[in-house]
């Protein structure tokens, strides 16, 4: 769990330490003041654009040198004995005069602590850099050391969105079981990319173009594999729990299969993806289909507040999921979760995020909503200034 967080010159936040306990973080305060932005710093740390998928460049601060930079301290279970009281402070000036022109530098080890950031240099604002213990390497390897899900109010109409979105929120429940799976998505959409536009050519090389099949479909099989596994083993958790004040979601994969013929399915249909300008097969077509189970309805069928109950049935489930196969709980990001819920699906809530043993990231305008939610790390939010509460 994230037992440190550093942010500096990200939205609208200056300078800030947080200092976050097990269990429950909470941050309240009023519309507009930062507190998702504190969310969205939180899911930088794990591979992919974070939770809003904004421009590297729109993170960091308006009035700002150019940059930004995302820091935190990972500690493992044994060490959180006497760690995270909720306290935050503001980063002292001089150590940000030191750290604004490059990410925080590496923190001290402590009996397995993992330092991880990221963040961007003036110089090149579309370039993220990250590092692990002070060495740089690339994104995915930020899901070796830690996995952070998320909900926001934008992802309430996810089934009801195109088939590209739940394709993304099913890759993020890949890789949280499956760490190698944003390398297999990233190295397929490169090969795509560069198939297209050797398609594109008058005269297209054809063993260029071999080759480049040959990797989409390694690949794309790796990717897959991996989302009809994690469908699969969803499925059945969802399937075997008893009814409660969350919708059982029922789940498939459906919209593209053929993994085993891949390279044979793009090679003859060269022609046709030329004229098209993209390529028409493989498992960026795929889709996730989601059903009420108890109404046998699909999801994008259901009535607002069915789906949003959906979501979090799934989202819980997952959560169980991977703590108990991967043996490490995934940290949580819920930006105004509890805005809608009566009081008794809020507490069903609740108990049901305890159980997981997650480091759960909530948000809300008032605190009210959570004096039910036992022992949590407070922390108030405004204009920018995150304060222990």
């Amino acid at each position: 769990m994230l037992s440190r967080l550093i942010l500096t010159d990200f939205r609208n936040h200056a300078e800030a330490v947080l200092h976050p306990g097990r269990g429950f973080v909470v941050l309240t305060g009023e519309n507009g003041a930062g507190k998702t932005n504190v969310l969205e710093a939180v899911s930088l740390l794990a591979p992919g654009r974070g939770l809003r998928r904004a421009a590297l460049s729109d993170m960091a601060r308006q009035g700002g040198k150019g940059g930004f930079g995302v820091a935190a301290t990972l500690s493992p279970s044994h060490l959180w004995e006497g760690l995270g009281e909720g306290v935050s402070d503001i980063v002292p000036a001089s150590k940000v005069a030191e750290s604004r022109q490059a990410l925080p530098r590496p923190l001290p080890q402590v009996g397995g602590e993992v330092d991880i950031g990221t963040g961007t240099q003036p110089s090149a604002p579309e370039r993220r850099i990250v590092r692990i213990n002070g060495a740089t390497t690339a994104a995915t390897a930020l899901a070796e050391w830690l996995t952070v899900l998320w909900l926001t109010p934008a992802m309430d109409r996810l089934f009801v969105e195109p088939a590209g979105e739940r394709r993304r929120f099913l890759d993020r429940l890949t890789l949280a079981l499956r760490p190698d799976h944003a390398q297999h998505a990233n190295r397929y959409e490169a090969a795509m990319r560069a198939r297209n536009r050797v398609l594109a050519d008058d005269r297209p090389d054809p063993q260029w173009l071999t080759a480049l099949e040959a990797q989409m479909a390694e690949h794309g099989a790796a990717i897959d594999a991996g989302r009809r596994e994690t469908v699969a083993a969803l499925a059945e958790r969802l399937a075997s729990q008893p009814e409660g004040p969350f919708a059982r979601a029922g789940l498939a994969l459906e919209g593209w299969s053929g993994a085993d013929t891949l390279a044979a399915d793009l090679a003859q249909g060269r022609r046709r993806d030329a004229a098209a300008g993209r390529t028409l097969v493989g498992p960026h077509r795929s889709d996730l289909a989601v059903t009420h189970l108890e109404k046998n309805q699909p999801a994008s069928l259901c009535s607002t507040g069915e789906q949003k109950a959906l979501l979090l049935g799934l989202v819980l489930a997952h959560a169980e999921l991977v703590a108990d196969r991967v043996g490490r709980a995934p940290i949580l990001l819920l930006d105004e979760v509890a805005a809608h819920l009566d009081p008794v699906r809020r507490a069903a809530l609740f108990d049901r995020l305890a159980a997981t043993g997650s480091q759960v990231w909530i948000t809300g305008t008032e605190r009210a909503p959570f004096d039910d939610i036992g022992a949590a790390s407070w922390f108030t939010v405004a204009d920018g200034t995150v304060s222990a509460a």
